[in-house]
């Protein structure tokens, strides 16, 4: 019998199609997630265990950028960083506008999750460590921050999340990430619900990703005893 199913115009037919701009645009999006939540980890890290132990002046410096860049809504900063910084003669390629200004976001979310968990830690935790002779660098090494990371993986895992969505967003800059891919393909053959379906589920899978890789965290920490 003939079949139908992979004739120009049906959904199959324009999928195959279309495979390498989806397929590209949605390599796009992991890269800039996953840079930018490996950025905000690290320098989230960093001013989370600052805003706890630091100087005041720093303390106060890094408060100001989390208030700061929490309150600010993310279109403003990647609208910022790519157009705002030209003007300034600072020519930003619209795909690292697009991490930067997600880092900065996401950034201050992370630093402000880690200072609440290495608060949430007992005080008796440092002084124990303190007590058997670690230096101030290995109490928070071996003995605080994991402990304030098992804390801290659920709202990681919810900022991981915001990321991923906040990536459709640098389409407004030009960047063809998977949202933007599947609008131009549209575009072409007019398959509305069924691409913008399609989008969905790609968005699902790596966000259930990103939550299987918190839940593989939890796991790995949940040998932890308070």
């Amino acid at each position: 019998m003939f079949d139908t199913s992979m004739q120009p115009g049906t959904f199959l037919f324009e999928a195959w199609q279309a495979r390498w701009s989806l397929m590209s645009g949605l390599g796009v999006t992991m890269s800039s997630s996953v840079l930018t939540i490996i950025i905000a980890t690290i320098i989230g890290t960093i001013f989370g265990v600052a805003l706890s132990y630091g100087w005041w002046w720093l303390r106060a410096l890094i408060r100001l950028y989390v208030d700061l860049l929490r309150g600010i809504p993310v279109l403003v900063l990647i609208l910022f960083t790519y157009y705002g910084l030209a003007l300034f003669g600072i020519n930003v390629p619209a795909f690292w506008a697009g991490v930067i200004a997600l880092s900065a976001f996401a950034t201050a979310h992370v630093a402000e999750n880690l200072r609440g968990a290495v608060q949430s830690v007992p005080a008796g935790q440092m002084e124990a460590a303190k007590a058997i002779g670690l230096r101030f660098g290995q109490r928070l090494r071996y003995v605080i921050v994991p402990q304030a990371f098992r804390r801290m993986l659920p709202p990681w895992v919810n900022t991981g999340l915001e990321v991923v969505k906040g990536t459709t967003l640098l389409s407004v800059i030009g960047v063809v990430e998977l949202l933007l891919s599947t609008q131009q393909v549209v575009a072409r053959n007019y398959l509305i619900i069924d691409f913008y379906l399609l989008a969905t589920v790609m968005y699902l899978v790596i966000n259930l990703i990103i939550a299987q890789l918190g839940a593989l965290l939890e796991r790995r920490f949940s040998y932890l005893r308070y």
